[in-house]
């Protein structure tokens, strides 16, 4: 095991690989409950959902710990989820197993990448500044989805400013004035103990503190008749699951899924743009994660990333990590969930002391041993893993940090790139506001020339999306 994952090299053993492991699936084991809740809403079947998250947890996991040998763990992306669900299928009207053809294909587009210079080319062509709006500004969605789920907020508008649709779904129109509710109803009252709780444990810097604070809620649920408890003796557990991840297996592949995303030749720009949204923000989130963690540890060094942005093939450690990264992004697709991604939760397991792939095999396994808690997950409320949305949010709000606000070339677009994702529910949108609005100043500079061909590209891909959105 030590000449495996040259343990001594790297100035480490056993003991303390094993507890890194575990300080690492603690810390963000809390997306076994989360992606089910998120993705049902598509019309998932939960048991499934569940399933499927363990499994490219597992195989993502053990891939980078096996053939990349460094101690990050995958499982499917918080943002990357909520994209799938309010943009996605909610926004562009797509089915969740057409989704899931997009993920697939993301994560076959992202191999290509990984192996090719093309993945060179596109780290260079967007400016770090959009690279870190964009960051936080997943972050911003992330966080106001966990606001919503916990039921804070309420909304007004005025009688013939909205539109009832067939479906009964009623559309309002910008007049339409949010307000934080009334604390009158034992919903709401539970979604600020959980906020409480989370972020108490957070503070206090609790390991395993978001995990921990969705197990504790669901807890306090229970007294204040939140949790129905006689579905752990009427569900059939994991059966039921295997059953439902039976009817989601290959979907992905199907003629309701990839095969029909071409078949309409209107939509092909929305279809190809989409996946763009999803790779680009697979990728970044991916590398801000090895790039932020693993050059302070010494797990990455400066010849990595070097590597990475002039080589090709497999040159690095970092170049065999993000193709573990792809193929789980493929592999959870066709099982049946949004793109796999590098939890930033992985620095909790390095700053325990994880510097090999034995981590993430650790990691693995204690996933695989997750999948007995499937009759639990179901009586799990929005009000306990909302505060875990909102957690998630506030750290990814980080990225901003390297954005420089007081230069206007580069805050203007930062600014439309981050708030279009929140408010507009789309990372896509957000990415495209920001390629656009960049693009602008530096044509309004009289700098076009520093515009990468490739973001030139991309900007006016996004732009046809518009103008084909609004003829049709």
């Amino acid at each position: 095991m030590d000449k495996f994952f040259k343990l001594k090299e790297h100035g480490t053993n056993v003991s303390t690989e094993v507890l890194a492991g575990f300080t690492t699936f603690f810390a963000m084991a809390y997306i076994i409950f989360v992606n089910p809740q998120m993705l049902q809403q598509t019309g998932m079947p939960s048991g499934a959902v569940f399933l499927a998250t363990i499994i490219a947890s597992i195989v993502g996991t053990l891939v980078m710990g096996l053939f990349a040998n460094v101690p990050y763990a995958q499982a499917p992306g918080m943002g990357l989820n909520a994209f799938f669900t309010f943009t996605v299928v909610f926004g562009l009207g797509f089915s969740w197993k057409q989704a899931l053809g997009m993920v697939f294909l993301c994560g076959i587009i992202n191999i290509i990448i990984t192996v090719t210079k093309i993945r060179k080319l596109i780290i260079k062509a967007i400016p770090n500044s959009l690279q870190s709006a964009i960051g936080g500004g997943i972050g911003i969605f992330i966080a106001y989805i966990g606001i919503k789920n916990a039921g804070l907020l309420s909304f007004t508008s005025d009688p013939g400013t909205y539109l009832a649709l067939d479906s009964g779904t009623i559309v309002a129109s910008s007049s339409a004035v949010p307000a934080l509710v009334e604390f009158n109803n034992r919903s709401v009252i539970l979604a600020l103990i959980g906020i409480f709780i989370l972020f108490l444990l957070l503070i206090l810097k609790v390991k395993g503190a978001i995990f921990i604070g969705i197990v504790l809620t669901t807890i306090v649920a229970i007294p204040m008749d939140l949790v129905d408890l006689s579905t752990l003796s009427t569900t059939s557990g994991l059966s039921t699951s295997f059953e439902e991840l039976g009817q989601v297996f290959g979907v992905a592949l199907g003629k309701e899924g990839l095969l029909s995303l071409f078949t309409d030749v209107s939509k092909i720009p929305l279809v190809l743009m989409t996946v763009f949204a999803f790779s680009l923000s697979d990728t970044f989130d991916t590398l801000g994660t090895f790039i932020g963690t693993g050059k302070r540890t010494g797990i990455f060094d400066a010849a990595d990333e070097k590597a990475l942005q002039e080589g090709t093939g497999f040159k690095s450690k970092m170049d065999k990590a993000l193709f573990a990264d792809s193929i789980a992004t493929s592999i959870g697709a066709i099982f049946g969930t949004s793109n796999t991604t590098t939890y930033v939760e992985s620095a909790a397991g390095i700053g325990a002391g994880g510097r090999t792939g034995l981590t993430a095999v650790v990691t693995a396994l204690l996933f695989a041993a997750s999948i007995f808690l499937q009759p639990f997950v179901s009586i799990v409320p929005a009000q306990a893993t909302a505060p875990a949305l909102i957690a998630v949010g506030i750290m990814m709000l980080a990225s901003f940090k390297e954005v420089n606000w007081t230069d206007l070339d580069e805050a203007i677009p930062a600014f439309f790139a981050a708030i279009f994702m929140a408010f507009c529910y789309s990372i896509s949108y957000g990415i495209a506001a920001g390629f656009i609005f960049y693009c602008i100043i530096k044509i309004c500079r009289g700098k076009a020339k520093e515009v990468h061909p490739i973001l030139w590209v991309a900007t006016a891909l996004f732009i046809a999306n518009f103008v084909i959105l609004a003829i049709i």
